[in-house]
């Protein structure tokens, strides 16, 4: 049975919390905990899907490393948020990398149990299509962004995704991020140098204060007001 502080983390997020009594116990007496020290692989992009994942403490990157060793990051993972539930949904291997950035201890529901829950439960399928149709949804927030933002907008947005754990949240607690500027530029898909440019502004703005690989927001009523601020076109 998982540990009491852990159950207490899992009812912060806000899948789980939504689920029914039934398959919340069910979770947390199938459940391994399992340790990983930094740079340990969770699973890797083409393996078979062995189950889905929660983080409990420490963080996990998300994202690839081609054959030149160019790393993309799609996302950090930090407590309490869900991942590796795609490949259960369309059947096909991992689509990218599961890489610990530092010791964590994470929460592995294996695939057996979760096709025993979905057999004897196919109304399980909708809570999946939730926790997979939300990380959609950031995606195309993102995409958009890239496309309608400016770089200060897309970065104060990241910001705001991060804290809140990409939907995982049910409110904001915690107000620092444990993130290196070179992480968050490959986040951003932006080199160093410009990212470093917006913090320090940002940090004029006494918005955020930078310290080495972490960023304490100080206002977040302004943060969210500069990422959702209108955009200014020329007349």
């Amino acid at each position: 049975m998982l540990d009491a502080q852990y159950v207490h983390q899992l009812n912060k997020n806000v899948w789980y919390s939504g689920l029914n009594i039934s398959f919340q116990d069910f979770i947390c007496r199938h459940a391994l905990t399992l340790t990983f020290e930094k740079d340990a692989r969770v699973f890797l992009s083409g393996q078979r899907f062995n189950g889905m994942y929660a983080v409990l403490e420490g963080a996990v990157r998300l994202g690839y490393i081609d054959i030149h060793g160019k790393e993309a990051i799609a996302a950090i993972a930090e407590p309490i948020m869900w991942f590796g539930e795609i490949s259960l949904v369309d059947q096909l291997p991992r689509s990218h990398d599961a890489i610990c950035t530092k010791k964590s201890t994470l929460l592995h529901l294996p695939a057996q149990a979760i096709q025993q829950l979905l057999q004897q439960h196919p109304e399980f399928w909708f809570h999946i299509a939730q926790l997979t149709s939300q990380k959609l949804r950031y995606a195309f927030m993102e995409l958009i962004a890239l496309q309608t933002q400016s770089l200060s907008q897309r970065l104060a947005q990241r910001l705001l995704f991060i804290l809140n754990g990409y939907g995982n949240h049910l409110e904001i607690e915690q107000h620092t991020i444990y993130i290196s500027q070179e992480q968050l530029a490959q986040l951003m898909n932006c080199s160093r140098q410009s990212v470093n440019h917006e913090l320090q502004q940002l940090e004029k703005m006494q918005v955020l204060r930078v310290a080495f690989k972490q960023i304490e927001i100080l206002d977040l009523a302004q943060l969210h007001q500069i990422a959702h601020a209108l955009p200014v076109h020329d007349v």
